[in-house]
This record gives structure tokens, C-alpha cells and sequence, in this order.
């Protein structure tokens, strides 16, 4: 039995028990009006990503209630498997002292050293994601 590629489309459940289990994934923005992607490491929370970057940065300033998407894949190139997520929301700064220090233990530290004065959000609006997995092609 040959086994073929095959594209299935991805439930809003599976998108987020995916990024639950993901640690670095991109923030796209709009960076003078022209699209710009970061790497972050990231947490799910809910149905939020968080994440943690320095003042000044062009992640900062997403943080005043930009539209920004947040994309996260896994990839096995050789398998020619994976996954990728994209999700749309509404970037804000978390502020509220409470939530800031339940979230302490569990936001990994950005990879550039002093990056963690601020905490943003993208709460997931649209989630919409895709599996890239083996299917039987049919019997031999």
C-alpha cells in the first residue's frame, strides 16, 4: 500500500492543543505599512498567545491594539509531515498586576537578554490551521 501526502484542515480545538505544545512561533505586523514577521518564544493561555519583548521594539508597539496574526508550524521536511497554525487577533499589553504574576512562571524568556518589560497578547480570534499527514493511496 503507497502512502500520498494529504491536506486536512484543522478544527479550532486541534489548533489550540497544537500551540499549547509549541514554543517559538512569528508575529506578522504591519511595519510602515509593509508586512514584517518576528519570532517569539511564546505560551498559550486560553485561547491568548503571550509573549514578552523589550520597550521600544516594533513588538511593543503592536501592543496598542493592532491587528496582528500569529503563525507556529511544525515541520518534518524529510517526511514531507506537519502542521501550521494561523491565528488573527486584536495585540494589548497585559497590565494587570494579578495575571502578570500568575503568568511569571510560565512565559519562557525571550532569547535577547533585558527583552521582558513588556507582556502582549493576541487573543486568538480567527484560528484556522492545516495538517499535512500520510494517507493510504490504496491497496496493492
Amino acid at each position: 500500500m503507497a502512502e500520498t501526502a494529504e491536506l486536512v484542515e484543522l478544527d479550532r480545538g486541534t489548533c489550540l492543543r497544537l500551540l499549547a505544545h509549541g514554543v517559538v512561533g512569528r508575529v506578522v505586523f504591519t511595519d510602515a505599512a509593509l508586512p514584517a514577521a518576528q519570532p517569539v518564544n511564546y505560551v498559550l493561555d486560553g485561547e491568548e498567545i503571550l509573549f514578552r519583548t523589550a520597550g521600544g521594539t516594533k513588538l511593543a508597539a503592536v501592543a496598542r491594539r493592532a491587528v496582528v496574526a500569529f503563525q507556529a508550524d511544525a515541520i518534518d521536511p524529510g517526511a514531507h509531515i506537519g502542521w501550521s497554525v494561523l491565528g488573527i487577533g486584536e495585540a494589548y499589553e497585559v497590565t494587570d498586576t494579578d495575571r502578570l504574576a500568575d503568568l511569571a512562571a510560565r512565559l519562557p524568556a525571550p532569547w535577547a537578554p533585558g527583552r521582558t518589560a513588556h507582556t502582549i497578547a493576541i487573543p486568538l480570534s480567527k484560528l484556522t490551521g492545516r495538517r499535512l499527514c500520510l494517507a493510504d493511496a490504496g491497496t496493492g
